[in-house]
């Protein structure tokens, strides 16, 4: 996607039913999160962290923030996570998230 592609699929996300937070390090954004509330639960769409800043604990301080004062403690956390990118599998493992599914899939065949 080009970046106005990517502006704009957030605008529309941001229109409608999420919320970001943007996470600072002495004035300049390092990270953000992207979720939506649920009745019963918090589902976390994106947390992006700059490439230039990662592996130095911005993520996992980001979730401690959303999880002790953003997010309501009575709601599940839910995140979807190729399980392909074994660097993120055990990000999310490390910060408390647990198994809980897998999807599985067969894709067309090309004709």
């Amino acid at each position: 996607m080009t970046v106005a592609q990517l502006e704009q699929r957030m605008r529309d996300w941001l229109a409608g039913e999420y919320r970001a937070v943007l996470f600072e390090d002495y004035g300049e954004v390092v990270a953000y999160a992207l979720f939506r509330e649920l009745p019963d639960e918090i589902y976390l769409r994106q947390l992006f962290v700059v490439r230039n800043r990662r592996r130095r604990g911005i993520g996992r301080r980001a979730v401690e923030i959303l999880r002790s004062e953003v997010w309501p403690r009575t709601r599940r956390l839910t995140v979807d996570v190729l399980v392909a990118n074994q660097d993120a599998v055990a990000f999310w493992r490390a910060v408390g998230y647990a198994d809980y599914s897998l999807t599985l899939e067969i894709f067309p065949a090309h004709q």
